[in-house]
Parts: structure tokens; C-alpha cells; sequence
């Protein structure tokens, strides 16, 4: 059994610049080499391997091979390793991050979430991303903890010792119930009847904020701590409670859910934070998704009427 050798990397990008070109003296214009030397390298090749990757009789331009078409895919693999290594170390050099870890706040928009995120992906190929989708005081339990270099977080991380904050943006969070059940039946809702039926609450992952509750106003609660399980919940008639109104528009529209006008619970401004630890500042692919979340922050419309959760 014959075992072939170990070509080069430059042998490999003379092996894709003629296929590329479709000539010899074309792949030496673009390499900036002789032919003569682009003849060699080849040659050494095809030694290296053991295979004829070329046939150069009887024709004007040279065509792969079965074995040269084998090849093609798994050099062109290698080539572009070779060159996402290359960016990734000049970004390095640059004071490019390697990775970035982002926590955000599971009342994020997911649209807006799924627009930054894509633009990142374009604007730095070489950086890999960690996202982490937490509540309340968990995004500022992450950054303490260095767990993630930048979040979006809550009202919660205001004032925290150690962190910095910056205003991305706000949703309204307003009271619902599906449409069964006794609050969403009720052509006009009293005072304190909020109180008489089980209010689906989120609580926070982490220790941060533990025991303190928000918006809370039934003593009667159930406690999820995964926002899609409450919106679930919520369309099954098992309670009522508050949720981002651009996650609930769909179900406003159809019918699953009902927005309830509660005089004295009528929904509130839920304010989004970036932020990170003062004593480690982000680089730049962080402070690039920071400024892009503040920046559609500044296009959120608030309701009239809302407070400040």
C-alpha cells in the first residue's frame, strides 16, 4: 500500500489558482509567478500524492482528472481554513476578540435580537459568538460573574456597583388572559380583581435578585422561569399576567389572548440596558453589537400612559 506524501499549502493554492484561471500562465498573473514556476509546483504535487491531477496532451487548457475533480472540494476546504486562520490572527493582532460572549434579556424582541446578530455574522466572519437568553437579574449576574463581556439587560442593572449601563430601547409590557378566562370574560374589570385569580410571574435563574418581585399583584402566583412556557400558559387560560406586547400582537389579533384593561394594573415601560463590567471594557465586535442595539433602542415608540417597570 503506497502512502502519499504531505503537499504544501502554496502547492495547493497553485492547484486552485489554475483551476480557477484555466491556465498555467493565467494562475502565474494572478499568484505574480513564472509559469515555469507554477509548472513546478504543480508537478511536485502530483509527485507528493502519487496521482495525475492535469491532463496536458491534446488540449488547449488544462482539465482535472477524475482524481483532480476528487481533490478539488477537500483542497478548497483546506484553502479556506488556512485563510479564516490567517483573519482570525490578524484580527487578534488588531485587538479583535477571538469570541464574544452576549447575555440578553429573554424580553428582547426576537426580530431585533435576529437582525443584529445577522449583521455580526457579516461584519466579523472570524468571531464566534456565545448567546445567552436569561430574565430579570441574571443578565447582571453574568457580567459580574464574567460569564459574558457585554448584555442587554433589564431595568435591573441600574445603579449595580461595578457595572456600566447605557440605554438600548424599551417594550410595554401589558396585563393578559385568554379569552376564557374569568378576567378575559369580564366586559369591565374592577379594582383589586387582579388580585382574586393566579398571576403566571417570571422569576430570575440567578441569585441576583432572589426573593424580590416585580409587578406582582396576586398573592395567588405561579412561577415559571422560561417566558415561553408562560406565554403557553397564559393562552391556556391557567392564569394571567404581564407580557412584552411584541411577542403577543399575533395572539392580540387572532383572539388567543386578550389585553386586560385593569385600572389599576394597566402594563408598564420595560427599559433595556447594555452593559458591561467597568473594569473590563468591551473590544470591538462587542462594542459593535452594543452600539447596534442602542441604536434601534432609539427608534422604540413608548405608550402613553405607561410607567416605568
Amino acid at each position: 500500500m503506497s502512502n502519499p506524501g504531505t503537499p504544501t499549502f502554496d502547492q495547493l493554492r497553485i492547484f486552485l489558482a489554475i483551476v480557477d484561471t484555466g491556465s498555467f500562465a493565467a494562475a502565474g498573473r494572478r499568484l505574480g509567478r513564472a509559469v515555469s514556476v507554477i509548472s513546478y509546483g504543480i508537478a511536485n504535487l502530483e509527485a507528493q500524492l502519487g496521482l495525475t491531477l492535469f491532463e496536458r496532451e491534446g488540449t488547449r487548457k488544462p482539465q482535472l482528472t477524475v482524481a483532480g475533480r476528487a481533490l478539488l472540494a477537500e483542497a478548497r476546504a483546506i484553502s479556506l481554513g488556512i485563510d479564516g486562520l490567517r483573519a482570525k490572527v490578524k484580527g487578534m493582532l488588531d485587538g479583535l476578540e477571538a469570541e464574544v460572549d452576549l447575555a440578553v434579556d429573554v424580553m428582547l424582541p426576537a426580530e431585533r435580537l435576529g437582525k443584529v446578530l445577522r449583521a455580526f455574522a457579516v461584519e466579523f466572519p472570524t468571531v464566534q459568538l456565545r448567546l445567552h437568553v436569561e430574565a430579570l437579574g441574571a443578565i447582571t449576574a453574568m457580567i459580574l460573574d464574567r460569564r459574558a463581556i457585554v448584555g442587554i439587560s433589564g431595568p435591573l442593572a441600574a445603579g449595580v456597583d461595578g457595572v456600566e449601563c447605557i440605554a438600548a430601547g424599551s417594550i410595554p409590557m401589558v396585563p393578559v388572559a385568554a379569552p376564557d378566562h374569568p378576567l378575559g370574560r369580564m366586559e369591565r374589570i374592577p379594582p383589586g380583581a387582579g388580585r382574586d385569580y393566579t398571576q403566571l410571574v417570571l422569576t430570575d435563574r440567578s441569585q441576583f435578585t432572589e426573593g424580590r418581585d416585580y409587578s406582582v399583584m396576586s398573592p395567588k402566583t405561579w412561577r415559571l422561569a422560561d417566558l415561553g412556557a408562560k406565554h403557553a400558559l397564559l393562552r391556556e387560560g391557567v392564569g394571567w399576567g404581564n407580557m412584552p406586547l411584541p411577542m403577543i400582537e399575533a395572539d392580540l389579533v387572532s383572539g388567543t389572548l386578550i389585553r386586560l384593561a385593569m385600572p389599576d394594573h394597566p402594563g408598564g415601560t420595560y427599559r433595556f440596558a447594555g452593559v458591561w463590567r467597568r473594569d473590563t471594557p468591551p473590544g470591538p465586535a462587542a462594542s459593535w453589537l452594543l452600539e447596534q442595539f442602542v441604536e434601534l433602542g432609539r427608534q422604540d415608540a413608548e405608550l402613553a400612559g405607561m410607567i416605568d417597570l
